[in-house]
């Protein structure tokens, strides 16, 4: 009988308060929309940083016959210099460290140009002028520092590249987006906090007779208060629900459908799995707000 008073008290105040419940429920929608998908745009970036870290290599250049640097000092590579770097590379110091290698040479690496860049730079590029290279799979991507040590002075070779310093910009980018989306989405929580607390001090206001005839009779602080807190938990909730949905759909249609067909280069995209790991985060985090929120709104207005 007690619940039932109070949830009727609950819904009668959410019927009052109407045009300010539907605030509450936009501005939730909105800023655990943000909050949704800056979780998973976190989840996309460790999934493609991942998928290249464990498919980047490490490619150790020989000298080209144009070479500038000082170990090249007597032109292109040869056979033995190939030789003692991949011996090296082969050895059993570097066991621990290189998980395989690939040697590309001159016309290999001309025939991909031609196959990436298209058959038109055939008259811009000839093969002496790309590198013979060793490109290197490590066992722990994070140990390119070893391959850049062991071969970076030797004479023959021009250079030592990690891969993942080119991908490392486009990280970054991304990473970046998120932490703007996660600051937006902070500005839009903290709007919604106030609202609910304003939207619970008007409530009171509104039934301050109630309030005071209640008090009178001997109503304890908790009952007076849990029909406030769950005005702003509806709210909340509703608003939680069109997020969820709208995190759903956008993995769905924005993900799913649209950009894995148009993104080649990622191959493994958030799915529905992810985004039913972020949906009861983003409900909770909807739900503690407005109960906390409208709970301070609602023990300041009894004590006042």
């Amino acid at each position: 009988m007690r619940f039932r008073l109070i949830l009727a008290e609950a819904l009668s105040g959410l019927r009052r308060n109407a045009s300010m419940v539907i605030s509450v429920v936009l501005v939730t929608f909105v800023s655990l929309t943000f909050v949704g998908a800056a979780m998973l745009m976190q989840m996309q970036i460790g999934k493609m940083r991942d998928y290249w870290v464990d498919r980047a290599q490490v490619a150790v250049f020989m000298c080209r016959a144009d070479a500038a640097t000082t170990t090249c000092v007597n032109g292109v590579a040869s056979e033995d210099q190939v030789a003692q770097v991949r011996e090296k590379l082969e050895s059993p110091a570097l066991a621990g460290v290189v998980r395989d290698i690939r040697f590309e040479t001159r016309d290999e690496a001309y025939a991909n140009v031609l196959a990436l860049m298209g058959e038109d730079y055939a008259d811009f590029i000839t093969p002496e002028q790309l590198n013979e290279t060793f490109w290197v799979n490590l066992v722990d991507p994070g140990q390119t520092d070893v391959i850049a040590e062991a071969f970076g002075g030797m004479d023959g070779v021009e250079e030592v590249k990690d891969q993942m310093q080119y991908l490392d910009p486009l990280f970054s980018a991304l990473t970046i987006a998120t932490y703007i989306a996660v600051g937006i989405a902070g500005l839009m929580l903290i709007a919604a906090v106030l609202l609910i607390a304003t939207t619970i001090r008007l409530s009171a206001y509104a039934r301050r007779k109630e309030l005071g005839i209640m008090r009178l009779v001997g109503a304890s602080n908790r009952f007076i208060q849990t029909p406030f807190i769950l005005e702003g938990v509806f709210a909340a909730f509703i608003g939680s629900v069109l997020a969820s949905a709208a995190i759903l759909a956008g993995v769905e249609f924005g993900v799913q459908q649209y950009l894995r067909g148009r993104v080649d280069f990622v191959t493994d995209w958030v799915n529905m799995r992810d985004a039913a790991v972020v949906i009861p985060l983003v409900i909770v985090i909807g739900l503690v707000l407005a109960a906390v929120s409208a709970g301070f709104a609602i023990r300041r207005w009894l004590r006042a």
